[in-house]
């Protein structure tokens, strides 16, 4: 069938930080907590992150505080004085907030508005689907792409995340189109490729060379023998583009 509407992840496939995360969380906690060893606070906001997405999937009990406990546990597991950490709290936790809720924290990738434009003169439908809060709509909107994108389906007001069939399935819904008419972009193994291909749709894994690809979710020995990769968004405009071809013929 014709591909009609391309879905993208939202990090690491269309935005990416400007700053590692663990930069950027060292230059927020320095005035309140001292300087924090790098490697020490990148592991540790990696080993936080992922024990709350076990946790407390989906941002159970609101993205706020479930922030804010990633924020505390990758402070005091960097090696934060945990009394200091409680005492400033609630002034480190809403500048992090704030900071990683627009262009402050984040950029586009250089590929991102061309794919974007080059399938609107496709007549292809753009959409998102994040495992992330509410705040990626504040991002977008800031970044200049909010409009490009419809529907955007975030976890947080989901209740449900990747590679959940549910939130796959909502989009298609959303955009009226059929799931074989639909390719999910993203960086993610399991949530992004084999999610979408579970609910139905193709899928497309984003692989980038160099400094560019750093932040993206893989695998320690991920074999991708069988999977799609892109190298960058504007082979996802290429295969739309030749997948529509072929059905032509």
């Amino acid at each position: 069938m014709t591909i009609r509407l391309v879905l993208f992840d939202a990090f690491s496939t269309l935005l990416v930080p400007r700053l590692p995360v663990y930069v950027q969380y060292s230059q927020t906690f320095e005035p309140y907590l001292g300087v924090l060893e790098p490697e020490k606070l990148k592991s540790s906001f990696k080993i936080a992150l992922k024990q709350l997405q076990n946790e407390k999937p989906a941002y159970q009990h609101g993205a706020d505080d479930w922030w804010g406990e990633v924020i505390c546990r990758t402070a005091v597991g960097a090696g934060a004085d945990p009394s200091a950490v409680e005492r400033s709290l609630d002034r480190i936790v809403p500048r992090l907030l704030k900071r990683f809720s627009g262009k402050e924290a984040y950029r586009l990738f250089d590929d991102t508005l061309p794919c974007l434009q080059s399938l609107k003169t496709m007549n292809i439908k753009t959409g998102l689907v994040s495992n992330t809060d509410i705040r990626m709509r504040l991002v977008l909107e800031d970044l200049g792409i909010l409009s490009s994108l419809n529907p955007v389906l975030l976890s947080e007001e989901q209740g449900v995340e990747k590679p959940s069939l549910q939130i796959f399935a909502r989009a298609c819904e959303l955009a009226g189109v059929q799931r074989d008419g639909v390719v999910h972009v993203g960086d993610e193994l399991k949530a992004d490729y084999y999610g979408a291909k579970a609910c139905g749709l193709s899928a497309l894994l984003v692989r980038r060379a160099g400094p560019d690809g750093e932040s993206e979710m893989k695998e320690p020995d991920e074999d991708l023998s069988d999977v799609q990769v892109v190298r960058s968004l504007a082979d996802v405009a290429g295969w739309v583009e030749r997948e529509n071809s072929t059905q032509l013929e």
